[in-house]
């Protein structure tokens, strides 16, 4: 059980005695211890003075047949006789799994390579197929058109200018849509979203005011679509099979039932179902209600049923909306019913009834938890793919250095797509997600700019960054999201993913800005879990039970301020939060809170401390806030989020000090859990820019610099695109 700081400390000059350990690394041996994400349920101001929150709430196959060395391990596509494959930029090697397991228990250890990472990085691809300029008009079929003729790999071109788009691009063949520049180059909605208003936000440093679109029409459609289609395109459950063992966590192959019509580069799925029952609430929950959970899943449902649950009534049987024994449309909002836990694979060959896959498992999938693999079609009705053709996902597709602007059903989309890409985009004006991946398997997006949604407030209008429906081995990279309601929710998806050196800041709810929204996590549906945050800078990370719980997430080497830039924070101070559900989660290496302005904060809140509810009486803030519920605040501190977390090797603000625990005891840290280099957008910068045992402590972010800068598409010094 992971131990608790044994009191609170308040940064008044004390400066506590330090231990010494291999020369340079200083060490304290102290004794530690969020289609129905539409609906509210946060309650206003209560008489501890937390806010609680709201919630959030075809086209042909690829023929298939191998593409040529740089895409080995990436899905297959059709390589006509003279086209060269694309030439890939450098990309950092990934870090020896074993790098991983000497720091992180077994169970939280995963070889992370996610994105393009073991397709030898994003490719360059230098041949253009064509060049368009704005027509001055709708010019959405002109540029279609050259999507669809552009021979596999090569580049449709936009010149300078603005881009009038009347209706979604689709793009699912391997192409790449290339602009002249994000802020050069843009693709803009008229009939979307709306910009906001010139007036600022009480409160806050330039926020702008925004538009409720209930007081405007809009057209709900995003501006690029990468995939088969919009719609349609999810796992194909009459094609499931059942695994006859357990899939265990590590291994690279499953037995099946029967793996008949199963081949080689087929993009799968594999999930359980929750196993939940009614359980016990800690002590200080409202009417002493069960909740709905099994042992890794925790659905936010309850019995009786609680203000803000994502079930309509309950029984002793089992929660449901109408009709007792059916279960809630919750459960089925972002996985398949009840199987939130889950992860997207890719074949790498078939053999009788074992299927291996192309990287390891991040969990056990287990036959007492009903375990299944089931490929993806597209459903027959929806004039897309036969449904005898199961693999649907669109692979090698690239949007680069452009602006999306009035995205009104998300602005950018990836629907079942693998090894795709957007790289040096800015997206700005939208409703819903910036950029959305659903069904997806190893994206990638980086060095781009998603800021000022059109409506940052809960209820899912206004999020940066969304992972969906079992999007898997995703690398978000490099990326600057700031000014929306929520930087990025990870639904039931996430697992191998990479969060990794991005400046994520100023997330708000436009009806409260002065709750501090989360900033970097895996969290808002049941189900997510093994994802890496590494060398972000965020006024905080946390992990939300809105919809459900996320587990086995890992903190490394971030900077978490625990206050937002833009915002004066009234509530919900925290460097870092963890709701209830969040299980297995580890925090090492970072540096938490700001030199100079950690007066009046507390280490660990009070309710930590006391193990019953004392939420909002620790002062200004608190470096760690474990356990806590935004709905229920008369709740004691979940005690399996404070029994599995580990901290260790963060240094604060607040005590000056790096502090280990009996979960994590002191040792040197490595540079990294998924690279096993400098990367290359660092150029001369130091790296790693996070360093809790250094004597300096940070360097700098290249996101960060280059919004500072003003210029949020340049590159750091000594580093060329």
């Amino acid at each position: 059980m992971a131990s608790r700081l044994n009191s609170s400390v308040e940064s008044r000059g004390d400066r506590p005695a330090f231990n010494k350990l291999n020369n340079d690394l200083i060490l304290c041996r102290c004794a530690c211890q969020n289609h129905g994400d539409f609906k509210s349920a946060r309650p206003r101001q209560t008489a501890l003075s937390l806010p609680t929150r709201r919630k959030a709430g075809g086209m042909g196959v690829m023929n298939r047949t191998a593409l040529g060395a740089a895409f080995l391990a990436a899905l297959a596509i059709s390589h006509p006789a003279g086209c060269r494959a694309d030439a890939a930029e450098p990309a950092t090697p990934s870090l020896p799994a074993g790098s991983v397991a000497t720091l992180l228990p077994a169970d939280r250890a995963v070889a992370w390579t996610p994105g393009l990472m073991s397709a030898g990085g994003i490719p360059s691809r230098t041949v253009i197929y064509r060049t368009l300029s704005p027509g001055g008009a709708d010019d959405t079929a002109a540029i279609q058109a050259a999507l669809n003729a552009a021979p596999i790999g090569q580049v449709v071109m936009l010149g300078p200018g603005t881009f009038i788009l009347g209706e979604p691009l689709l793009i699912n063949r391997p192409v790449t849509l290339r602009g002249s520049g994000a802020g050069v180059t843009k693709l803009v909605k008229p009939n979307g979203a709306r910009m906001r208003t010139s007036a600022i936000i009480a409160g806050t440093s330039g926020i702008l005011a925004p538009v409720d679109p209930s007081s405007y029409a809009y057209d709900p459609k995003p501006v690029i679509i990468i995939g088969p289609s919009r719609w349609n395109n999810g796992p194909d459950s009459t094609a499931s099979r059942s695994l006859a063992a357990d899939g265990s966590q590590g291994a690279t192959s499953v037995t099946l039932a029967t793996a008949a019509q199963l081949r080689p580069g087929d993009i799968v799925l594999l999930d359980e179902v929750s196993g939940a029952s009614w359980q016990a609430t800690p002590s200080g929950f409202p009417s002493n209600a069960r909740v709905w959970q099994g042992d890794r899943v925790a659905w936010n449902m309850h019995n009786p049923v609680q203000p803000g649950d994502d079930n309509g009534a309950a029984n002793a049987s089992g929660p449901y909306d109408q009709m007792p024994g059916v279960l809630p449309k919750s459960m089925s909002w972002f996985a398949r019913t009840d199987r939130a836990t889950s992860e997207i694979k890719e074949i790498a060959s078939v053999s009788g009834a074992t299927v291996t896959f192309t990287s390891p498992l991040t969990i056990s999938y287990r036959t007492s938890h009903q375990a299944q693999l089931t490929p993806y079609s597209t459903d027959p009705n929806s004039a897309g793919h036969a449904a005898n053709n199961r693999d649907i996902h669109v692979a090698h597709v690239g949007v680069e250095d452009l602006t999306i602007v009035g995205g009104a059903d998300g602005a950018l989309r990836f629907e079942t797509a693998a090894y795709s890409w957007a790289k040096a985009i800015e997206v700005t004006q939208w409703l819903g997600e910036g950029v959305a991946i659903n069904n997806s398997f190893r994206v990638e997006l980086r060095d781009s700019y998603i800021h000022a949604g059109s409506w940052p407030q809960p209820g899912g209008a206004g999020y940066a960054l969304s992972l969906a429906w079992g999007s898997s081995e995703v690398l978000i990279e490099n990326n600057i999201l700031v000014d929306v309601c929520k930087t990025m929710v990870f639904r039931s998806s996430g697992a191998g993913s990479v969060v990794g050196y991005n400046y994520a800041d100023d997330s708000f709810d436009f009806d409260n800005p002065g709750w501090v929204e989360v900033g970097i996590n895996a969290s808002h549906m049941a189900g997510s879990h093994h994802v890496l945050f590494e060398g972000n800078l965020s006024h905080n990370a946390d992990s939300d039970f809105t919809h459900g719980n996320a587990i086995y997430l890992t903190f490394f080497r971030n900077h978490l301020t625990g206050q937002r830039q833009r915002f004066v924070d009234r509530s919900g101070v925290r460097a870092v939060g963890l709701a209830y559900g969040s299980w297995w989660d580890s925090f090492v290496g970072n540096v938490l809170g700001q030199s100079g302005r950690m007066r009046g904060w507390s280490y660990d809140d009070p309710s930590m401390v006391a193990n019953t509810a004392r939420w909002g009486q620790g002062g200004a803030g608190n470096i760690w806030m474990l356990g806590y519920d935004p709905e229920r605040w008369t709740m004691a501190p979940d005690p399996k989020t404070l029994a599995t977390v580990i901290r260790g090797g963060n240094f604060d603000y607040l005590t000056n000090r790096i502090v280990w625990t009996e979960g994590l005891q002191a040792r040197p840290l490595p540079p990294s859990l998924y690279l096993s280099a400098k990367p290359a957008f660092f150029g001369d910068l130091s790296w790693p820019w996070v360093d809790p045992a250094g004597n300096t402590k940070l360097h700098t972010l290249p996101a960060k610099a280059r919004l500072d800068a003003g210029t949020p598409f340049a590159v750091a010094p000594a580093t060329s695109r």
